[in-house]
């Protein structure tokens, strides 16, 4: 889209009459900037143009592409551009709406991207956590069965001591001396080499 202001409504003109006698020109609609025009200018001002987007854009090959297509909207539209003096201001104006719309782009894109899992393990992990879940199975098959029993319910079912002692049928001192002897037989047989 052209930043370029729309035309205003045209108004009629006045058609010169054999009797006026006189050519009246005045009334005509402006033809516009011309194409030399807008080539000088855009020659003189490339590197202020270019400059402008830089402020408002981060990379030299975004800003290059928006001052060109700067001067390829501004061509495009140069009949609509009444004073050839101001030719400069539409440039500068349709840099900065370029340059907006580029960042309006850039934004939508970064929220449209997948973005990976918070809590997924990488499968370097997921390996170590496998090879260790399998050795900590080992190393409970190892246990007696009552130390075993204790350290299930009490860790894996996140019992109390108390509960472990009910559901067991056993002392609560029961409950406290087969969990320490069971968590000391596992760090034995975790740090022994396989």
């Amino acid at each position: 889209m052209p930043v370029i202001a729309p035309m205003p409504a045209a108004r009629p003109t006045r058609i010169p009459s054999q009797r006026d006698g006189a050519d009246d020109t005045s009334t005509l609609p402006a033809s516009g900037t011309t194409v030399d025009h807008l080539t000088e200018t855009y020659r003189a001002h490339y590197r202020s143009l270019l400059g402008l987007a830089a402020l408002l854009l981060d990379d030299t090959a975004s800003c290059e592409d928006v001052v060109q297509e700067a001067f390829i909207r501004v061509h495009s539209a140069r009949k609509r551009v009444r004073d050839p003096e101001k030719t400069l201001a539409y440039l500068r104006q349709t840099v900065v709406n370029l340059s907006r719309s580029a960042l309006r782009r850039r934004i939508l894109g970064l929220k449209l991207l997948s973005k990976p899992m918070p809590d997924m393990a990488s499968a370097e992990e997921g390996a170590y956590d496998l090879l260790e879940r399998d050795s900590l199975i080992k190393a409970m098959k190892g246990l007696q069965r009552r130390q075993r029993e204790v350290l299930v319910l009490r860790y894996f079912a996140d019992m109390t001591e108390a509960q472990v002692a009910e559901t067991l049928g056993i002392s609560l001192g029961s409950v406290k001396a087969y969990g320490s002897r069971g968590i000391a037989a596992l760090r034995v047989a975790m740090e022994a080499p396989a």
